[in-house]
């Protein structure tokens, strides 16, 4: 007999002998039992991870007549003839030599006539989405209309290529990446069954290599054991792969932790006299480096007794930035002079910026925003706030006179004085007056109890002057009164606070006024660039950014109320 590969040879005939894909193997094993069963199947998933496998599964418990439950029984000749690949009611397309409409609409034209056996009549297509447009318009027809006695089974790596009208028709299943524990248990289960010698350490290695898929990990697999003379080891499964052992990789981590660089490149030439496999070798890395995080994080976890000093040697900070380095250096590789060279730019970085040798700030929020150490606001924004007269204004009581008094030190007198016995009190508003008045106005507002309607048409205003019978209020320019309640509420709480009836006075239209609002929104303006200009200067945001090619999302800096 010839030889056949693993990959062929222990390829699933029945749902139970299926891994990782218990979440399709259900829905599948349910419909068929319930006969709840669909026209047309999407199998989705990357390479080797048992598309066109369930599909043939299927294709069998639809058309065995032993099966037990859903289970195809694996010994008719239906079930014989699938596995064969020769079944006259099984029809396997590759849609990728298959494109042209005129292929597609040669596939379908036998559709309306009933199967020549078994019960359905089942269509493979494999790498469906790689069908024109046109043969998608084809295939669409007869998915809007299928036969009873018609089932489409679609398998393919990249749905997202594929027409939505055709989608929609289909009931979706999205296989997942298998993981190297399901993998490796394959393995072993092969390699006992077949009584070949091997190592566990190989069977990790070739599990995380299969990167996901059984079907490279059963031919990595099939190649290390002809690598190994019929046997698996470790050492041989190290040199077909350019990987290491983890012993070189356990001195590259020691020498990190040391923060010497000579130390930390005189390691990596050593490792350089096997001539590894460099993407191979900081793959390994973030293994260990994970291992470390989990048992610094989780002191309870089972861990590797390899990493017990490191998990002491290195801070929690430096393994988190280790990573986040080696993930990103692992594309950075290929760009480099050579492999060796990004290999050791990678470790260097991780020396350079790490927490412990720099003595910076450890983290950064991962919104970047900023926290400024004061809520001061820039000096030439409040400038003309705080060092302009103010208006004293009594507190609940009506005013005999009111007098413009300056916070400058260096002046006794009054800013602007009235007579006591004057009967009409009046402000001044000059232009350089109109800011005195306002600061004033602001500190009055919260004494009022205004409702908030009340209280943005009393914001939006500045005030100019006030009688014994008036208060005359200048409103910004663009913003006028639209609620005449407001101003008989504002008119009201201001009769209120001085004790005597005032009729309330609204001029607009004028440039210039200095509202509330407006000093408000010039401090936010204020405290919003020192934050910015916080953020932009700090030295750990600018390492991270020049690291990882990062930048900061325009409008994500807030200033922090303390």
């Amino acid at each position: 007999m010839s030889y056949k590969v693993f990959a062929r040879k222990w390829r699933p005939l029945n749902f139970a002998q299926l891994v990782g894909q218990e979440h399709v193997v259900r829905s599948l094993v349910n419909a068929l039992e319930h006969d709840r069963l669909h026209h047309a199947y999407l199998f989705s998933g990357t390479r080797g991870v048992g598309k066109t496998t369930i599909a043939r599964v299927l294709a069998k418990a639809l058309n065995c007549a032993d099966k037990v439950g859903a289970e195809p029984c694996g010994k008719c000749q239906t079930c014989l003839e699938i596995d064969q690949g020769y079944y006259p009611d099984l029809i396997e397309v590759d849609a990728a030599s298959r494109t042209g409409v005129d292929d597609t609409r040669e596939l379908l034209e036998n559709v309306q006539y009933a199967p020549s056996r078994g019960k359905y009549k089942v269509y493979l297509i494999d790498e469906v989405h790689m069908f024109s447009k046109s043969s998608f318009n084809a295939l669409l027809k007869t998915l809007e209309e299928p036969p009873e006695h018609v089932k489409f089974l679609l398998a393919t790596t990249d749905p997202q290529k594929m027409p939505v009208t055709v989608l929609s028709r289909c009931l979706q299943f999205n296989l997942k990446r298998l993981l190297p524990e399901q993998i490796e248990g394959q393995f072993k289960l092969i390699l006992e069954s077949e009584g070949i010698d091997y190592q566990a350490e190989a069977t990790v290695l070739l599990a995380r290599a299969a990167d996901g898929s059984m079907r490279d990990g059963l031919s990595l697999l099939d190649q290390a054991i002809v690598f190994g003379n019929g046997v698996l080891k470790e050492e041989d499964v190290i040199n077909m792969l350019g990987s290491v052992a983890r012993e070189p990789i356990l001195d590259i981590l020691t020498a990190l932790a040391s923060m010497d660089g000579k130390t930390v490149l005189d390691s990596v030439q050593e490792l350089d006299q096997f001539a590894p496999d460099y993407a191979e070798v900081l793959q390994s890395l973030l293994t260990y480096l994970h291992k470390i995080s989990v048992a610094q994080v989780v002191p309870d976890a089972e861990t590797d007794s390899s990493i017990e000093q490191l998990v002491e040697k290195l801070s929690k900070e430096d393994v988190q930035l280790f990573y986040q380095i080696g993930l990103v250096g692992q594309k950075d590789l290929s760009l480099a002079p050579n492999p060796k060279v990004g290999f050791e730019m990678v470790l260097l970085r991780m020396v350079t910026f790490s927490p412990s040798q720099s003595g910076e700030v450890k983290a950064v929020p991962s919104s970047l925003e900023a926290q400024p150490q004061t809520q001061q606001v820039n000096q030439s924004a409040t400038t003309s706030v705080t060092k302009a007269p103010r208006i004293t204004i009594p507190e609940k009581k009506a005013p005999d006179n009111l007098s413009l008094v300056t916070e400058d030190k260096k002046k006794d007198k009054p800013a602007a004085e009235v007579d006591t016995k004057a009967t009409k009190v009046s402000v001044p508003i000059k232009e350089e007056l109109k800011s005195t008045v306002e600061v004033v106005w602001s500190e009055l507002l919260p004494l009022l109890a205004l409702d908030p309607m009340t209280m943005q048409l009393a914001k939006n205003s500045a005030l100019v002057r006030i009688d014994e019978n008036e208060c005359e209020l200048l409103l910004a320019k663009g913003h006028v009164s639209l609620n005449e309640k407001s101003e008989q509420r504002l008119e009201a709480a201001l009769s209120d606070y001085f004790a005597r009836k005032l009729k309330l006075v609204f001029r607009q239209d004028e440039e210039g006024v200095v509202t509330p609002n407006a000093i408000e929104d010039k401090k936010q303006l204020a405290r919003q660039q020192k934050a910015e200009q916080e953020v932009r200067s700090n030295k750990t945001v600018n390492k991270i950014i020049e690291m990882f090619d990062a930048k900061i999302i325009e409008g994500s800096i807030k200033p922090i109320d303390k």
